[in-house]
C-alpha cells in the first residue's frame, strides 16, 4: 500500500509539471494564430476586402481554438451583443499579462477604424509586434515548458526519497 501511495505522489507531482507546461504551450499556440490573424486581414482586407466578421468566420478550426474565444467575444462586439471592453475581450482568459491583454485590446478595438491603407500599416505594425511576442513565447515553451514537468517528476522522486 505504501508503494501505491508513493507511485501516486510522483503521479501527481509530475502532472502539475504538466499542468505548468500546458500554460507555456498554449501562449506559444496563441500567438502564433494571433500572428496568422494579422497575416490573414492584410490580405483579406488588401485584396478581397472582405468584412472582418467574414474573416473570423473564415478561421480554421486550429486557430479558432488557439485564440481561446477572442474571436467569438469579438464577432459578439460586431455583433453588437456586447460592447467591446477588456473584460469582454479576454472573458476566460488568465494565461496574459495586463501589458500584453493591453496591446492585444488596442489591435481589437483599431480594427476597422481606418481606410484600407492606414488600417494595412496599423495591422503591419501590430504584426510586427506580434512576431516579438510569438518568438519570445516560442522561446519560453522550449525552455519552460518541459522543464515544467522535468522539474515535477524530480519534485515526486525526492518526495518518495524523503517518505522512504
Amino acid at each position: 500500500m505504501k508503494y501505491v501511495i508513493l507511485i501516486l505522489l510522483v503521479v501527481l507531482c509530475t502532472f502539475i509539471g504538466f499542468i505548468f507546461s500546458k500554460k507555456y504551450s498554449v501562449r506559444a499556440n496563441f500567438y502564433q494564430a494571433l500572428l496568422y490573424l494579422c497575416q490573414k486581414f492584410d490580405i483579406e482586407i488588401n485584396y478581397s476586402r472582405e468584412r472582418l466578421k467574414n474573416i473570423f468566420l473564415g478561421l480554421d478550426d486550429k486557430n479558432k481554438s488557439a485564440l481561446r474565444g477572442i474571436d467569438k467575444n469579438y464577432i459578439a462586439f460586431i455583433d453588437k451583443e456586447a460592447p467591446l471592453d477588456k473584460n469582454n475581450l479576454f472573458k476566460g482568459i488568465n494565461f496574459l499579462k495586463d501589458n500584453e491583454k493591453d496591446l492585444i485590446f488596442t489591435f481589437f478595438k483599431s480594427l476597422g477604424r481606418s481606410d484600407v491603407d492606414s488600417q494595412s500599416k496599423e495591422i503591419k505594425n501590430f504584426q510586427s509586434r506580434f512576431e516579438e511576442l510569438t518568438s519570445k513565447t516560442n522561446a519560453e515553451n522550449k525552455k519552460y515548458g518541459s522543464l515544467s514537468i522535468k522539474l515535477g517528476l524530480i519534485c515526486g522522486l525526492v518526495l518518495v526519497v524523503i517518505l522512504i
